[in-house]
C-alpha cells in the first residue's frame, strides 16, 4: 500500500500520513507533484489517493495527473480521502468516477472535516480553540475508521452514492464549475511583494516565478493556497482582496511559543 497526496497547507497530508500509519506501518506517501508518484502507484496494488475539495469538486491538478497517467490505473485498488473546510458533497466520487473509467477498483472513500485553508476568505475562519478541536475529530474519525477497515475489512463509502452526488453537484459543483475546469490565472501579487522566493520554492505547479525582484505567476495556480499560507509579507491573494488567516496544520497543533509572555 502507498499514498499519494496533494496538501497545500498541511491538511491533507496530516490525514493520510495519520491513516496509512494506523493501517499499514509500512506504508509510504509521496507528494503528487514529486517525480515519485508515479513510480509509487505503479509499483503498488493498493493506492490511496488524498487531496483536499475545491467547489465540491477535485483539484485540476489532481484530476489531470490521473488522466495523463490514465494506464496506471488498471488493476489497482484505490481508496480515496478528501479534506474539507465545510462542505463536500461527492469530493470522493467525482475522482471516483474518473479513475473507475482507467480501470480502477474503488475501494471507498473518506471525507474529513479540517481547518478552512483558505486564508484570504472571511467565511469559514475560526478560533484557535475551535481549530483544534475538529483536528481532534479529525483525528479519532480516522483512527475509528482504521479500525474498521483493520476488525472487518469494510471501507467507508463516503461521498461515493448517487445522493452524494446530487448533493455536490447541486450543492456547489454547478454554480462554481469554472472555478475547477483548468489551473486557475487569477492569482494576485501585490507590490508588498520582496521577492524572496518562498513561494516559487513550495509551488506545487511551479507556477511562480522571481522576476526583477518580484514573484510573477505564471497561469498554472491549482488553488492549493500554499503560497498564500506561507508568504511572510502575505503579498499574495486568490479569491479575495486580503489575507486574513494564513492558515497552516502545524499553527494548530505545535506547542504555544511561552517566550513571548517573558519579560
Amino acid at each position: 500500500m502507498t499514498g499519494v497526496y496533494l496538501s497545500g497547507t498541511g491538511n491533507t497530508k496530516h490525514c493520510i500520513e495519520k491513516f496509512l500509519s494506523g493501517l499499514d506501518e509500512a506504508a509510504g506517501c509521496v507528494p503528487i507533484e514529486g517525480k515519485e508518484a508515479v513510480e509509487a502507484i505503479r509499483n503498488s496494488e493498493e493506492i490511496v489517493l488524498a487531496y483536499p475539495t475545491q467547489f465540491s469538486n477535485v483539484p485540476y491538478m489532481v484530476k489531470d495527473f490521473a488522466k495523463r497517467n490514465a494506464e496506471l490505473w488498471k488493476g489497482k485498488r484505490v481508496f480515496l480521502i478528501t479534506t474539507m473546510g465545510a462542505f463536500s458533497g461527492d469530493g470522493t466520487g467525482c475522482l471516483a468516477r474518473v479513475l473507475k473509467k482507467y480501470g480502477a477498483v474503488i475501494l471507498g472513500g473518506m471525507q474529513i472535516r479540517m481547518p478552512d485553508a483558505v486564508c484570504d476568505s472571511k467565511m469559514l475562519k475560526k478560533s484557535l480553540e475551535e481549530n483544534q478541536r475538529i483536528i481532534r475529530e479529525a483525528d479519532v474519525k480516522i483512527e475509528r475508521t482504521v479500525a474498521t477497515i483493520k476488525d472487518r475489512g469494510n471501507y467507508p463509502k463516503e461521498g461515493l452514492s448517487f445522493p452524494a452526488h446530487l448533493a455536490g453537484l447541486f450543492g456547489q459543483r454547478l454554480w462554481f464549475y469554472g472555478k475547477t475546469t483548468g489551473y486557475s490565472k487569477k492569482l494576485k501579487i501585490s507590490d508588498s511583494c520582496v521577492g524572496c522566493g518562498l513561494c516559487a520554492a513550495n509551488c506545487p505547479m511551479g507556477n511562480l516565478c522571481i522576476e526583477n525582484g518580484k514573484a510573477v505567476s505564471l497561469g498554472t495556480c491549482a488553488m492549493c493556497y500554499r503560497c498564500i499560507s506561507t508568504c511572510p509579507k502575505q503579498a499574495i491573494t486568490l479569491l479575495g482582496k486580503k489575507v486574513y488567516e494564513q492558515c497552516r496544520y502545524e499553527k494548530y497543533v505545535q506547542e504555544p511559543d511561552i517566550s513571548q509572555f517573558s519579560e
